[in-house]
């Protein structure tokens, strides 16, 4: 896989829209992905996908 992804093959790798990258983007909402511009386009690298899904890993315990 390409390290540098076009939003289209972003949202089909997250399952997602998108619709709903572009919202992310646009309103900076729910702490979407980061990405890049290049010549205008938006790309989003795999290295940084890979990252911020990590830092949503949920693990199910409870705290008390």
């Amino acid at each position: 896989m390409p390290d540098l992804l076009t939003p289209e093959e972003t949202a089909q790798l997250l399952r997602l829209s998108v619709h709903t990258l572009s919202t992310w983007r646009s309103r900076g909402r729910f702490g979407g992905p980061p990405w890049v511009e290049v010549g205008g386009l938006i790309r989003y690298r795999r290295a940084d996908l890979d990252c911020w899904l990590s830092g949503r890993t949920k693990n199910g315990a409870t705290h008390t």
